[in-house]
């Protein structure tokens, strides 16, 4: 079976609710994987690489238990949250610029052989990613899309 993400509030492509976005209540949208491999933690990573500054970070979770297979809308007792892009710990929702089209939203979870990144709360993406080095087991993505027009 193959390691997938998905959420049950949008699918593979689909446009992410205003819910889980800046326009509503900004909470994170329930995720749900399987077929991972034998993982002692996982790493969730969200990201816009559409944004106009570049790659713009929304979300970084560590250390979720090995032993988990989904994450319940706006859960925040899960892992470690670390920062964002926008200058706070945890899940910042889609916020592209208005009439600029639709961005892609990608979260990307990564299965590891180690139970934790030995990092504190709160750690940047890029030490969580420098962590996360040479542990990664396998990876699955889930796409959304949001539009503010």
């Amino acid at each position: 079976m193959a390691f997938t993400l998905t959420s049950s509030s949008f699918t593979q492509g689909g446009a992410i609710p205003r819910d889980y976005t800046c326009d509503g209540a900004d909470r994170s949208p329930p995720l749900r994987w399987e077929g991972a491999p034998s993982a002692a933690s996982y790493v969730l990573i969200m990201d816009d690489p559409d944004a106009p500054s570049g790659t713009f970070t929304h979300w970084v979770l560590y250390d979720i238990p090995g032993d988990r297979t989904e994450l319940a809308e706006g859960e925040q007792r899960v892992g470690l949250a670390g920062g964002n892009d926008f200058g706070r710990r945890g899940y910042g929702g889609p916020c592209p610029p208005r009439g600029r089209g639709a961005h892609r939203y990608f979260f990307r979870l990564s299965a590891l052989d180690i139970p934790s990144l030995n990092l504190p709360p709160g750690a940047a993406r890029r030490d969580v990613e420098a962590a996360m080095r040479g542990h990664v087991l396998a990876t699955a993505t889930l796409m959304g899309r949001y539009e503010r027009k």
